[in-house]
């Protein structure tokens, strides 16, 4: 405790006050950050983002910080990392490492996670095509797969096919919304039917192997998911294809 304003963590870095407003918690980390510089306008609000996050800029003056209101609850120190991560950004100061540690340690408790799913799964919105496509019907591959190498044991999530046809995001799962989204890339005449599988094949292998937390670390391909994945028939040939897409 120093002279009973705040407290040290193990790495000597002032840790905020329990009783400190966000204001005042933006306030010190500002002036700790910029110390010639004269305090601007400071505005802090909590918004209803479908996900975790959070904006800062500097504009005429005033320095406008929009949290999630998933943080609004969160301790002190939690929102004195997030302060000195947002200012950091904004002034290219890297924040100590002892802050992003604390601040992804919070996102990654397990009641975070939980609460921020359920948000995510009432306030985001998702565009989802359906499984017919110009060419391919996503549903057919989807029950295929699923009885070749699950059994016919997985339950079917949503099916649809993205906006546009993505070369960078081939596909991915959404666990808030419970569907696969595989890029309308594949939707084409002459593209092999082994790279949709494939593709198909990865985003169900999500449904099966969940991602796993640990502390700060997230896990998306555990080791169980990769030994998985190398069961697919042409493995090698499938990722080969891919790369030439």
């Amino acid at each position: 405790m120093q002279d009973g304003e705040g407290l040290l963590d193990t790495q000597g870095l002032q840790s905020s006050l329990f009783f400190e407003t966000p204001e005042e918690i933006y306030a010190r980390v500002f002036r700790t950050l910029k110390p010639r510089t004269p305090m601007p306008e400071l505005r802090i609000e909590f918004c209803r983002f479908a996900n975790v996050d959070s904006h800062i800029r500097l504009e005429n003056g005033r320095l406008h910080v929009r949290m999630s209101d998933l943080l609004e609850g969160a301790p002190a120190p939690v929102l004195e990392a997030l302060a000195h991560i947002l200012l950091g950004k904004l002034y290219r100061k890297p924040a100590p490492r002892a802050f992003t540690h604390r601040y992804r340690l919070y996102l990654n408790r397990k009641d975070v996670r939980r609460q921020a799913h359920l948000v995510r799964q009432i306030r985001g919105r998702k565009f989802i095509s359906g499984p017919q496509g110009e060419c391919h019907n996503l549903e057919q591959i989807f029950e295929d797969l699923n009885a070749r190498f699950f059994d016919g044991m997985m339950a079917r999530p949503q099916l649809g096919w993205s906006r546009q046809a993505s070369r960078g995001l081939l596909g991915h799962f959404d666990p808030a919304h419970n569907a696969i989204i595989i890029s309308r890339i594949f939707d084409r005449a002459g593209v092999p039917a082994l790279a949709l599988e494939y593709v198909m094949f990865h985003e169900m292998l999500h449904l099966r192997y969940p991602v796993e937390h640990s502390g700060t670390r997230r896990c998306v391909h555990t080791r169980e998911f990769r030994e998985a994945e190398k069961k697919f028939p042409k493995f090698k040939e499938a990722k080969e294809m891919l790369k030439r897409l």
